[in-house]
């Protein structure tokens, strides 16, 4: 169980001028506070990792493996446990849906345009975001990994851009256990899954994997998002010994594909 409660979420951020930064809206700090209660309804939730204490009062990029659809609630509520406010970089269907929608703009949330020529309006928004002091949540991956083993996926050159921009931090968060909390789609699905969780009560680990080195003069945003994707990956095993290749839990609505598995690159010729 988490070793670092917190009783507040993200305290205003002062810049080099004294200028008040950014402050969660009283919206999104209501639903952290009652993540807390509301998600371990639905399983047992496990935090490991630390935040470096100086990164709690400045902005940073938090950038996550994704294994199901439960995952973003089961983060938001590891999140609030730690003190922090995270503003989701997310899909423009969620903003488009009724009342979810309106939730998402009024926590703050980040849409994001994909295939339209608005998808760069994202990094500008994000950038501005960052520069006010948020913390940013990202799925580098950009879906539910369809992995057959919920193994990361080849992650999106969004992330890395971003953090090379802004020279923001990223910190790595892996996790597992979500992905049987909640099935992958059809809503008769959903609920019936969402209601054996009730008294089934999974584990879902979340861990804190620490900061990502991406100094380097030759560093490119491909190369930044396989640093960023290996830090995440090499927490993951330990968050699953007793599933090392195939999960346990096994979705049959969610499609298998090892198109975009993540592979290592191959080290160069010596």
């Amino acid at each position: 169980m988490d070793s670092d409660p917190s009783s507040s979420l993200l305290p205003d951020v002062e810049d080099s001028t004294g200028r008040r930064s950014y402050r969660p809206t009283r919206l999104w700090r209501f639903l952290l506070r009652l993540s807390r209660v509301l998600i371990p309804m639905f399983c047992r939730l496990r935090i490991t990792g630390e935040i470096p204490g100086e990164l709690r009062k400045s902005s940073m990029i938090l950038a996550a493996n994704h294994i199901g659809t439960f995952d973003p609630f089961v983060l938001i509520a590891a999140c609030a446990r730690k003190g922090l406010a995270p503003r989701f970089l997310a899909t423009a269907g969620l903003f488009r849906a009724p009342v979810f929608g309106s939730i998402m703009r009024g926590c703050g949330h980040i849409q994001v345009d994909r295939g339209k020529h608005t998808v760069t309006e994202a990094l500008h928004n994000a950038i501005d975001a960052l520069d006010e002091g948020s913390c940013i949540l990202i799925y580098p991956e950009g879906r539910v990994t369809l992995d057959p083993g919920l193994w990361p996926e080849n992650g999106k050159t969004g992330v890395a851009r971003l953090a090379l921009t802004s020279k923001a931090p990223v910190l790595a968060i892996s996790q597992w256990g979500a992905h049987e909390v909640m099935a992958y789609d059809t809503p008769g699905a959903i609920a019936r899954s969402l209601l054996t969780a009730l008294w089934r009560r999974p584990i879902a680990r979340v861990h804190f994997a620490g900061l990502v080195d991406l100094s380097g003069p030759d560093m490119t945003p491909r190369k930044a998002t396989d640093r960023i994707t290996e830090h995440y990956l090499d927490a993951l095993p330990p968050l699953r010994a007793d599933e090392p290749v195939l999960p346990r839990h096994i979705d049959p609505i969610r499609p298998l594909s090892s198109a975009r598995t993540y592979r290592r690159p191959k080290p160069p010729d010596q």
